[in-house]
């Protein structure tokens, strides 16, 4: 989006938001592909396809993930870009309800997700999560100008990439792992299995799974600052919970997918309206659609739902036409992919390694990215050599420097009280739910005994 953005000067700034909307609808699909193929995220929107997706490839079922994820992505997209252009003045009431300490909570709602997502341990899960957190600590401290853990180094001072701990905690962990095995990524033995029609079929025999993920990315989407990767995580881990046997969740659930997959594209609609609303933007992407509308004369705000409301209108039908492209791609073309899980991995390994170390340089073209990759890399099989959580380090990664920024800011705007995040009632109502996701399944075993 960022390349394209100058060449749209041309355009009429109906065209040039329409082209850049679609990009962005068509990058949040376009991350899994790679995620399912051979576990490297495209984007950290597509962090969670992995957890499934992956699996599935090595099951000989790489055909049926990439349509399961195809038909997931337009689906909710195309669900919530309705609801978005039917309730939108209603949303932008609801985006203005959240502060600070809301933003502080949301992420501490991702984070209480740990110990629903994490398989085996949860003491190894919360180390994960820690030592993922950990990390985020790197650099000049938010909202004051202390230097942490830089060592004398300039390089150090924007800390860690957390796209570039994602490329080395999948990309390069798998790698090693897959060295040791010959063969293509698909397990020996395992034939390419599954249709784009059974994906389809798949996706439609989970409607309430769908349906729930798609909402929960657009409504974490309508809050700046959160994220489809956030939604990604959050929207897994309720599938998971919600899941009357989350032990399959990991090992190639389809669900975990449709999860993921309807989750990331929903997040598209909500996103729009801090932005064009408010002139917020929820993440890079939508930064670059901001400067996009400021550039073609496209003032955000209330004029764009009065007298520029057709012009809000003809993007948001672009998002609609564009979720029914993506179905007609990824069922049609991105489906013959699969046959990229049966190469044997002497080319595709040092492929991957390459191309991960570029995407790692070309970040920041910040030396600490490489070695971020590498280091994180290594790191990463080692942990799930012994059982460590990834799932939990990464949402360490993802949402630590989210809590951390927006706890220091709330406890400045209350002079050091913590008062402050149960004083109104959406914050109170996240704090039951963080509660409930973290005591909910001891309850729940309590009031099953003294029952029986």
């Amino acid at each position: 989006m960022a390349i394209v953005l100058p060449l749209t000067l041309p355009l009429a700034p109906v065209n040039a938001i329409v082209l850049l909307v679609s990009m962005y609808s068509g990058a949040m699909y376009g991350g899994s592909i790679a995620a399912i193929l051979v576990n490297v995220p495209g984007t950290g929107a597509a962090a969670a396809t992995t957890f499934d997706g992956y699996p599935m490839s090595k099951q000989g079922k790489a055909v049926e993930a990439l349509a399961i994820s195809a038909s997931s992505s337009a689906i909710g997209g195309f669900l919530t870009v309705l609801t978005l252009i039917a309730i939108s003045p209603i949303l932008i009431e609801v985006v203005l309800m959240f502060g600070t300490p809301e933003y502080f909570l949301m992420a501490v709602l991702g984070l209480a997700m740990i110990g629903v997502v994490a398989h085996g341990s949860i003491t190894k899960a919360i180390v994960s999560g820690a030592f993922g957190m950990l990390l985020t600590t790197i650099g000049i401290a938010p909202n004051s100008p202390v230097l942490r853990y830089t060592f004398g180094s300039l390089s150090l001072y924007n800390g860690i990439d957390f796209i570039a701990a994602l490329i080395g905690m999948f990309a390069i962990a798998e790698m090693i792992k897959l060295s040791a095995q010959s063969g293509g990524i698909a397990e020996a033995g395992v034939e390419l299995g599954g249709s784009a029609l059974q994906g389809i079929r798949t996706v439609l025999n989970h409607p309430i799974t769908i349906v729930k993920s798609s909402f929960i990315g657009m409504f974490i989407g309508a809050v700046p600052g959160s994220g489809a990767t956030v939604s990604n995580f959050i929207s897994y881990g309720e599938a998971m919970r919600s899941s009357n046997d989350p032990e399959k969740f990991g090992d190639g659930e389809p669900a975990g997918v449709i999860a993921a997959e309807a989750s990331n594209n929903g997040t598209v609609g909500g996103s729009l309206i801090p932005t064009v609303s408010f002139g917020i933007p929820g993440s890079g992407s939508t930064a670059v659609l901001l400067g996009g509308l400021l550039m073609h004369g496209l003032r955000p705000g209330p004029q764009l739902f009065s007298e520029q409301l057709g012009t809000t209108y003809t993007f948001m039908l672009a998002l609609l036409f564009g979720n029914i492209f993506i179905l007609l791609v990824g069922l049609f073309l991105v489906t013959r992919l699969g046959i990229l899980t049966k190469i044997d991995t002497h080319y595709i390994i040092p492929t991957i390694v390459v191309l991960s170390m570029i995407g790692g340089y070309t970040l920041r073209t910040n030396w600490v990215d490489i070695v971020t990759v590498v280091g994180l890399g290594l790191f990463g099989y080692l942990m799930v050599k012994h059982n460590y959580s990834v799932i939990a380090f990464v949402l360490g990664v993802v949402l630590g420097p989210i809590a951390e920024e927006n706890l220091i800011r709330s406890l400045q705007l209350s002079g050091g009280s913590y008062s402050i995040f149960v004083t109104k009632p959406l914050s109170l109502l996240i704090v039951i739910a963080i509660v409930g996701i973290l005591f909910g399944p001891f309850l729940k075993r309590q009031l099953e005994r003294a029952l029986s």
